[in-house]
């Protein structure tokens, strides 16, 4: 079972969507919360698995509410960031804070599920349009990658993280392994000096290494 956190101001938001993830079988809501200042508290006291995270809130917003989670935690909730607006550039920041991924606020009821599940499992959610136009709108350049040594393989791995495939299809696609993958993935990571393949992948935009 999936346990979720939902974050968000609005709370016809919060009803609705707790409503949509209790009724599926594996997934769970135990807590709701108003305000990013609430959330570390919660997810102390709560421990989920995920945070649905609204970007946008009055007293402090899901940005720092993410950095928080991560500061605090040894082994954070992931964060899945709920927005308006696919070109906003709390979301941009949201992502390089370690959220797992965004969804918009208009997906439907089936999206949401799937993407907590996605989250959880600790694959990205990413829309690599989105991303793209939020890394050349909002990022400065980064060189890291010129300078990370990546073998040939694992360049290909982030190329198709950058994509937006999820382990399993970048192992269907290179026929490899899921294991194998997961292996290439660390070590991107690694070489990079990122926290996760979302962080991995924003990366790559900025620094050029996937054209924008």
């Amino acid at each position: 079972m999936i346990s979720v956190l939902i974050a968000d101001d609005d709370a016809l938001v919060r009803t609705g969507l707790r409503a949509l993830l209790d009724a599926e079988p594996d997934l769970t809501v135990t807590g709701e919360v108003a305000d990013g200042s609430e959330v570390v508290p919660a997810a102390m006291r709560l421990r989920p698995d995920v945070v649905l995270m609204d970007v946008r809130m009055p007293r402090l917003d899901g940005i720092q509410a993410t950095r928080l989670l991560l500061e605090r935690f040894a082994e954070p909730p992931k964060v899945l960031v709920v927005t308006t607006f696919a070109n906003d550039e709390y979301v941009y920041e949201a992502l390089r804070a370690g959220a797992g991924g965004f969804l918009l606020k208009r997906a439907r009821p089936e999206q949401f599920a799937e993407a907590v599940r996605v989250v959880a499992r600790g694959d990205s959610l990413l829309f690599p349009s989105a991303v793209r136009r939020l890394a050349a709108a909002y990022g400065p350049p980064d060189g890291r990658i010129a300078t990370a040594r990546l073998t040939a393989r694992e360049a290909e791995v982030l190329t198709l993280m950058a994509e937006g495939l999820s382990n399993t299809e970048i192992a269907a696609r290179l026929v490899l392994g899921v294991e194998t993958v997961k292996t290439h993935v660390r070590n991107v990571l690694d070489k990079l000096g990122v926290r996760d393949r979302t962080q991995a992948v924003v990366t790559a935009y900025r620094s050029g290494f996937v054209p924008l």
